[in-house]
């Protein structure tokens, strides 16, 4: 079974995709990672993310790895442990240009395909349900006031170690709301038949039994 799972940032799509995954017993996918570590990869080389050319021929030069173990994602950009480096406010600003490249979302598609092929995941994303697993037999649209969402990335930003500005982290996530929601390849939207969740006023765990009601009513 795949359980897709997509919304913006600041949702909690990782925090209760973890869970849920581990509550279940399936793999767990977080494909934004592989967008981080292109993106990595982008700046590491001194591209600029905006240039789909350049980005484009990044590609065939790179060999990207996800290992997953207790539900702890691991990413290797040709054999190197990039993990640590993936959720910097840099790879961050660069991930949501590089991911609107058509070029970079059609080459990490069967990346993501094959390892919903190893069993049973949780996979969540801002595609997921549309564009990389359609036929998921089921689909959550996860959702959150703006300025909850700016909150959480910002505690998220501080565990990291990286302090800014909540105004500047607000701005970052309106910009990529845009940049997700026009895109012309995989633009963020719901399915059709994805379940909405708005996560503002719940916790974690609240939303991990929502969707444990539904999933184990398919199993």
């Amino acid at each position: 079974m795949i359980v897709a799972i997509d919304g913006p940032a600041g949702v909690g799509k990782s925090t209760v995709a973890k869970l849920l995954a581990s509550r279940l017993g399936f793999l767990y996918l977080d494909t934004g990672a592989l967008y981080r570590a292109v993106a990595w990869a982008v700046l590491e080389q001194k591209l600029e993310p905006a240039d789909a050319e350049a980005v484009a021929g990044l590609l065939s030069k790179l060999s990207l790895r996800m290992q997953v173990t207790n539900n702890e994602v691991t990413v290797f950009i040709n054999g190197k442990d990039v993990t640590k480096d993936l959720r910097t406010p840099a790879v961050s600003a660069a991930a949501s240009v590089v991911s609107a490249i058509p070029a970079v979302r059609a080459w990490l598609l069967p990346v993501q395909r094959e390892i919903g092929q190893k069993g049973s995941v949780v996979a969540e994303g801002r595609d997921i349900g549309t564009k990389v697993f359609p036929s998921a037999p089921v689909k959550f649209f996860l959702e959150a006031d703006v300025t909850v969402r700016a909150q959480r990335r910002q505690l998220e930003l501080v565990a990291a170690g990286h302090r800014t500005a909540i105004e500047q982290t607000s701005a970052e996530l309106a910009g990529r709301d845009d940049r997700d929601r026009s895109r012309s390849m995989a633009p963020l939207v719901p399915a059709d038949d994805a379940r909405h969740i708005d996560t503002s006023r719940l916790s974690a765990e609240e939303v991990v039994n929502q969707m444990l009601a539904v999933v184990t009513a398919k199993l």
